[in-house]
């Protein structure tokens, strides 16, 4: 399958070195095909690789091609002091927030075996001494081979067979158009049209079992946003109770305090109307006494005791 033609001649002779590293020899006619250029080109960057000091080795005749001269590898990364105190700092932050699969945890011990000593002690007293306020999210990993499946087939707009495990376990298999990825409070979300039910869905990729891109193409519809998207779906997660009610402020202080993935708001005649789901009320009683706005109850009508209950619970507190 021939790769997307880089943009710039750059990209293109870096192509190649990626292609000739992965083959044991390829023809010219094909590295053409695979960069998009013509043979004339392909022995220019063949040239401009050599330049560089990769030993590109060109063989002529009918069954010519190019190839790495035998045994070379290419130079270790090099990263300044700053640089390599980056990346620690980037994957012992992004092992907490859901980076996917293993990767974290090899990608960190391979930079600190090869940091120099100084440096490695430093960077290991920061591992030592570095705490975190937000909990580890391991269990929501996912599988770094569908993240780059599914960001390749948003990317070029190309559709996607996904297995896919619910909550409860079950397992389907479904054709998804993706429109976007998102990353949210530690999880990986894939937002996009489902042809299972005909609606546009939201599925965290941790619990996507396989995916597999396929031949088919599609348009995003220009009035698609999906990280708006998957915050709202969120919102709308079928807990037990549907609560509506209308706390008295204006709708850009209540989202400052409501967050989009907590509740939908709305503005109306005499404040903003929130509309979410809980699974228990009393915890909603909690919630509304903490946001700090007047409100009043719409519905359902069970809520009001519960507000009444913990009114009289602080009551209580407060005569102690």
């Amino acid at each position: 399958m021939p790769h997307p033609a880089p943009s710039h001649p750059t990209t293109r002779v870096l192509a190649m070195l990626e292609l000739l590293q992965a083959n044991p020899r390829m023809g010219g006619a094909e590295l053409a095909r695979r960069l998009g250029v013509d043979e004339r080109t392909v022995r220019r960057y063949a040239a401009r690789l050599d330049d560089l000091g990769v030993p590109v080795v060109a063989e002529r005749g009918r069954y010519g091609g190019y190839r790495l001269m035998p045994g070379y590898k290419l130079p270790p990364l090099m990263l300044t002091d700053d640089e390599a105190t980056a990346v620690v700092l980037g994957l012992l932050a992004g092992r907490r927030v859901g980076l996917p699969g293993q990767a974290t945890e090899s990608a960190l011990a391979k930079v600190q075996r090869v940091l120099p000593a100084a440096l490695r002690d430093r960077v290991q007293a920061l591992r030592d001494t570095l705490g975190f306020t937000l909990a580890a999210r391991d269990s929501a990993a996912p599988d770094t081979g569908a993240v780059l499946t599914l960001a390749a087939a948003a990317r070029e707009q190309r559709r996607v067979r996904i297995r896919y495990r619910s909550w409860q376990g079950a397992e389907t298999e479904r054709d998804l158009d993706p429109y976007g990825l998102v990353f949210h409070s530690g999880r990986w979300y894939v937002t996009g049209h489902d042809h299972r039910s005909g609606e546009i869905r939201t599925f965290r990729v941790d619990r996507v079992a396989a995916a597999e891109p396929g031949t088919a193409r599609f348009e995003i519809p220009d009035d698609v946003d999906p990280v708006q998207h998957v915050t709202r779906s969120l919102a709308r997660v079928p807990y037990t109770h549907e609560v509506e009610v209308l706390l008295e402020t204006t709708l850009a202080e209540a989202r400052r305090r409501i967050p989009a993935t907590t509740a939908t708001l709305t503005e109306a005649a005499g404040g903003v109307v929130m509309t979410t789901r809980a699974e228990r009320l009393d915890g909603m009683a909690r919630m509304l006494a903490g946001v700090g706005f007047p409100f009043v109850i719409r519905r359902p009508e069970e809520l009001r005791g519960h507000v009444r209950d913990l009114a009289q619970a602080l009551r209580e507190q407060a005569a102690r």
